[in-house]
């Protein structure tokens, strides 16, 4: 099953909340952990990690708080995910991962190689303006579908 980490939920969920409010300026980190019910102390950990990645800017004082680095449509899920979780992976192993006992014989690294580029595609097309905007693309935009388990 291929499934985000918890903190990139989380900086998704912060993503798009600054997306929606940036015209009103910078959201504190207490701001949007209550507005969600998450923990304050998750949420900066999650929104530093955001910061490090160049995806946000953080600023100090009484009207401090995160907004984007950049514009929303600039900013990719891929982008979000990746600052947060590292490179996406479908198998324990990667293409160069020699130390596999399996290297030599795997027969389906190549192919799987592909799904993971098909993935990093998919949430490189999508935008954190397109998750603020709750914009729904039909089947067809990309090819395929990316579904939220039931």
């Amino acid at each position: 099953m291929l499934r985000l980490s918890k903190k990139a939920d989380y900086a998704l969920m912060a993503m798009k909340h600054l997306a929606q409010r940036s015209d009103r300026g910078s959201s504190s980190a207490r701001e949007i952990a209550e507005h969600y019910q998450i923990p304050i102390e998750l949420m900066a950990k999650v929104l530093q990690r955001l910061v490090r990645g160049g995806l946000l800017e953080s600023h100090q004082g009484t009207r401090g708080g995160y907004r984007l680095a950049h514009p929303a449509t600039q900013i990719t899920v891929a982008d979000v995910i990746q600052a947060i979780d590292g490179p996406v992976t479908v198998t324990a192993c990667s293409g160069d991962d020699r130390s596999c006992e399996q290297f030599s014989r795997c027969n389906v690294r190549d192919p799987l190689q592909r799904v993971r580029e098909r993935i990093l595609k998919a949430l490189g097309e999508c935008t954190v303006a397109e998750l603020a905007a709750d914009v729904v693309l039909p089947a067809s935009a990309h090819g395929a579908t990316l579904h939220p388990p039931l």
